[in-house]
């Protein structure tokens, strides 16, 4: 075939912008405000910050409370002092061992409950325009 012959050119395809926009997803407000930084995004942020800054303050109180108090009753009851457990003085149990159990116990419970935080306010993000 001859490259002037004009039924050898190929052929054209027509492209309608009006059915690329009907497959596109409808656009989702609250994604959209995250994405753009609008002070709508930015309170659903501060929102999700100020959840998990109170739940790092109220195991911190949890934990300062906790070990905190044991040097207190120690003081104020030197006979609990005595106490010995399998040898050893009760405050160097408590401290010395208990403790470490303790604040990796307190460590899992922040994760988890800092993860359910974030599960919500994914399920806040994703959830239909109402």
């Amino acid at each position: 075939m001859n490259a002037e012959d004009p039924s050898a050119a190929p052929r054209r395809t027509r492209v309608v912008l009006g059915e690329a926009a009907a497959r596109r997803r409808p656009t989702d407000r609250t994604r959209s405000d995250l994405a753009e930084q609008t002070p709508v995004g930015e309170a659903l942020v501060k929102g999700l910050m100020r959840a998990q800054l109170a739940l790092a303050l109220r195991l911190a109180l949890v934990v300062v409370t906790a070990l905190g108090a044991l040097p207190l009753l120690f003081a104020v009851a030197p006979g609990v002092a005595a106490v010995k457990v399998f040898g050893v003085h009760l405050p160097w149990v408590l401290l010395g061992v208990l403790s470490f159990p303790f604040l990796i116990g307190v460590g899992w419970a922040y994760v988890r409950w800092a993860e359910r935080n974030e599960q919500d306010f994914i399920a806040l993000i994703r959830r239909p325009e109402q």
